[in-house]
């Protein structure tokens, strides 16, 4: 019997190291960052629970045991700790660091799924 489809976003790791992974997405109080959620070797992690409301979302990622990162060319804030963060600019005076997120163009999909793989800067989206 299959079990039905629930909309989401997710984050598989497909490397043998824990990963750390933070997203930016546009909220309606703006430009919005979250993290970090903790995803061991081979598992996944939903960072989005239902259908998800925005075309575009951004992700981020290091490798907790060899400091690899999957990075990309949208900047955005993180801070050291948990943290959700508004707004993407003036990181730095805002007591925050800036990476690099890469862009996901989910085509308005209910759900997505971005599996990393054990070359970081490398990172596949489907649906």
């Amino acid at each position: 019997m299959a079990s039905p489809a629930h909309a989401d976003f997710r984050v598989c790791n497909g490397t043998q190291n824990l990963v750390g992974v933070a997203i930016g997405y546009r909220a309606q109080d703006g430009w919005n960052t979250e993290g970090w959620w903790q995803v061991p070797a081979s598992t996944c992690a939903t960072l989005i629970e239902g259908e998800l409301q925005s075309r575009y979302y951004y992700l981020y990622a290091e490798d907790a045991a060899r400091g690899g990162r999957w990075t990309g060319n949208i900047n955005m804030c993180v801070a050291e700790n948990e943290f959700k963060i508004v707004g993407v600019n003036d990181c730095f005076t805002r007591g925050h660091q800036r990476m690099g997120f890469k862009e996901y163009d989910t085509g308005r999909q209910g759900s997505w799924m971005v599996q990393l793989s054990d070359t970081p800067g490398t990172q596949e989206g489907q649906n």
